[in-house]
């Protein structure tokens, strides 16, 4: 039954029977069958499909949501019975945005040399992804914005407030300066982050705020892609003030605080919210309070 319920969970993920498939690393008709007996089980229709993948169907709506919990449970009980009789062990999941990377690896780096039968996977990803990640059970946590945009009902756990620093060559205009205004990036050369990405969209209503009007010739969701068009072509770009001071160490660039626009955001751990959370989750969450910057 567990494994028909993660196939179900995969379907709906992926709204694709063979990309579902795939994930899984199983076949296409393997995937079919096994959610033609999920049906068979609960007695209903899960899945609208023809020729093609037509969406959940309303009974499907109501047993995705119970699939993610009995899932999520039964994996929490491994968690709960392998600590039981090893510790601490296991792997951890978690997906980051990518102007926290230097603080995941701060986290990640503590938390293991505390606990080194816990092996860590971590991945950058926006901050909407994380989210679909932690509901699909892909991850079992995050680091992403706590306040700027909806985050649902997750545990959270601050780490630091997100201020942002122009990052420019040695030789600009700006460059020894103590401030730089928003308003003064009107014109200027800018590469940011892309549009898909809660750290792109809090700088765009910082430029219109100050009346400027967003505009990015060079675009990535990578933060070193940004620095390296900063030190080679003369480009200007915005980073939170940790990513930036850490890109640029060593380097022929300047880091300037950004004055104005609105209050900084805060940046922390999520998890998705269970009571009580697996040991190592809660560990982790344990981990992330003692470094945090509020403390």
């Amino acid at each position: 039954m567990l494994d028909k319920l993660e196939m179900f969970i995969a379907v709906a993920k992926e709204g694709h029977f063979g990309r579902a498939a795939a994930t899984l690393g199983i076949t296409q008709p393997t995937l079919s069958t096994g959610i033609k007996q999920l049906e068979d089980r609960l007695g209903v229709q899960l899945i609208f499909r023809g020729s093609r993948y037509g969406g959940l169907t309303p009974e499907g709506q109501t047993a995705l949501v119970w699939a993610r919990k009995i899932v999520g449970d039964t994996r929490q009980l491994r968690d709960e019975m392998r600590f039981k009789r090893h510790g601490l062990s296991g792997q951890l999941r978690i997906a980051v945005i990518p102007t926290a990377l230097t603080w995941a690896a701060q986290l990640s780096s503590v938390f293991s040399r505390k606990h080194p039968k816990v092996g860590m996977t971590i991945v950058s990803r926006t901050s909407a992804e994380i989210l679909a990640m932690l509901d699909n059970l892909e991850v079992d946590a995050g680091i992403s914005y706590l306040d700027n945009e909806p985050t649902g009902r997750v545990s959270t756990e601050p780490l630091y407030e997100e201020r942002y620093m122009l990052v420019c060559s040695a030789a600009s205009s700006f460059a020894g300066r103590r401030s730089v205004g928003w308003e003064e990036l009107e014109g200027q050369k800018l590469c940011l982050l892309t549009p898909d990405m809660q750290n792109r969209r809090i700088i765009n209503r910082n430029l219109e705020l100050a009346g400027v009007t967003p505009d990015a010739r060079i675009e990535s969701n990578s933060t070193v892609v940004l620095v390296v068009n900063v030190e080679n072509g003369g480009w200007l770009t915005v980073l939170p003030e940790d990513m930036a001071r850490f890109l640029t160490t060593g380097k022929a660039l300047a880091t300037i605080p950004l004055s104005g626009g609105e209050s900084a955001h805060s940046v922390g751990l999520i998890a998705p919210y269970r009571d009580p959370h697996t040991p190592v989750l809660d560990a982790l969450l344990r981990e992330a309070r003692r470094q945090s910057s509020f403390g």
